[in-house]
């Protein structure tokens, strides 16, 4: 089952999210090698700026995707002020469709 991350920074926190970036790369990376990660990428402000994350899993249910998305280092590092984390249906440009 598919859920979608949405993630949103909190306020002048972009020097964190910049400093934290590797192994958040590197936590994808693994997902991605593990088969669990469909899609992801900075969510932007007005001015381009990254203030927030969408991340689309692969998870067995609810409870897997909140284990899972507490294991991202952004997450750790206090980065989020808000994640929502909901199922998600790709239907529209999904190339396993």
């Amino acid at each position: 089952m598919l859920f979608a991350l949405w993630c949103t920074d909190k306020k002048d926190s972009l020097q964190l999210r910049l400093d934290t970036r590797p192994p958040h790369v590197e936590w994808l990376n693994g997902l991605n090698a593990e088969g669990k990660l469909k899609m992801a990428g900075p969510t932007l402000n007005a001015e381009g700026k990254p203030m927030g994350s969408l991340v689309v899993i692969v998870a067995d249910d609810q409870a897997s995707a909140e284990v899972l998305a507490a294991q991202d280092p952004y997450a750790k590092a206090g980065l989020f002020d808000k994640v929502e984390i909901r199922p998600f249906n790709w239907v529209f440009n999904n190339p396993e469709a």
